[in-house]
């Protein structure tokens, strides 16, 4: 395990040049959306990948020295960061073995199996424990944390760095929360060019532990419902090793109900044709509730990749 440490502004161009070849600068659109305004789309959902994770995956792999890339990559991942690693490893001619939780989206699984990906599906608790003690004990060669790695948040970062020079008069940013890595990421770049930016990461109602460490002070456990259509986040606790970082850059959590991300996911589709699963759709639900009191605002839509089935029963299709 490493020491983490927020990056500079200077390392978080280098990773964007670094990752370039891979990911794509996604579009910053406003939401068209009645009676709303000020309200505008990070769609990295349009990523090769279908999320945002295809950033900190590229960035961990090409900055790692070619002899530990020759022992193997292995990662926990609920999925999203399992297929953007999958995706670079796949064209740097690595073998990559994913250990993903029960609660992963079926679409996600088929996806990796059908890219080559070692597949290894174990019980959230079992994975989770994989997330805080960064794979000890388990064999496959070079463990890269999805979340707690210097990379990875410098890869995320590369989405605040976009953000902030294309609207640097961006006022919020709305941020979903899986593990911390994007969030403190796209805080510490944005803040960099755009000081009084506020950033905030987002939670449903199912599984609220940023709102619990901001409101006590410290991580702590929370309940946490692991049968929610809304996979892509959620948690029992922040990580210990995220939470100084997570203090220092991000002004706080904003919690939705599963019912606002369902009418976010059904805006989105029918009002600009966007398809995000759940989590990418959480920071709009709390867009949509706040209206215009957080000025002007950017809701990151981290990811698309929901199963259909679930898409189908939320548009009522």
């Amino acid at each position: 395990m490493v020491a983490l440490q927020i990056p500079d502004i200077n390392t978080v161009r280098e990773a964007r040049e670094r990752i370039s070849v891979f990911v794509i600068h996604t579009p910053l659109v406003k939401l068209d959306y009645p009676g709303i305004g000020g309200i505008y789309l990070k769609l990295e959902n349009r990523q090769p990948s279908g999320s945002f994770k295809i950033r900190c995956a590229a960035n961990a792999l090409l900055s790692m020295d070619p002899g530990e890339l020759k022992q193997g990559i292995f990662t926990a991942s609920a999925g999203n960061f399992a297929l953007g690693l999958v995706y670079v490893g796949r064209e740097l001619g690595l073998e990559i073995t994913i250990y993903a939780p029960d609660t992963a989206a079926k679409s996600k699984l088929d996806k990796l199996v059908n890219m080559g990906a070692r597949l290894q599906v174990v019980p959230f608790d079992q994975w989770w424990a994989m997330m805080e003690n960064y794979g000890s004990g388990l064999e496959g060669g070079h463990f890269i944390h999805p979340v707690a790695d210097n990379n990875v948040i410098a890869g995320d970062a590369t989405l605040g760095l976009e953000i902030a020079e294309e609207m640097p008069d961006v006022e919020t940013i709305l941020v979903p929360f899986g593990g911390g890595g994007l969030v403190t990421g796209i805080a510490s770049a944005a803040k960099s060019l755009c000081p009084t930016v506020r950033v905030y990461g987002c939670e449903s109602e199912v599984a609220r532990p940023l709102y619990a460490a901001f409101e006590k002070g410290e991580p702590t456990q929370v309940n946490y419902d692991k049968s929610s259509f809304i996979n892509g986040i959620g948690c029992k606790t922040v990580l210990d090793v995220m939470w100084p970082l997570i203090r220092k850059t991000v002004d706080g959590a904003m919690v939705t109900s599963l019912s606002e991300v369902e009418a976010a996911i059904k805006m989105l589709f029918h009002q600009d044709e966007i398809i995000a699963e759940g989590a990418g759709a959480v920071s709009v639900a709390i867009a949509l509730a706040a209206g215009e009191t957080l000025g002007k605002t950017v809701c990151v839509v981290s990811g698309g990749n929901i199963d259909q089935p679930i898409l189908e029963e939320i548009l009522g299709e």
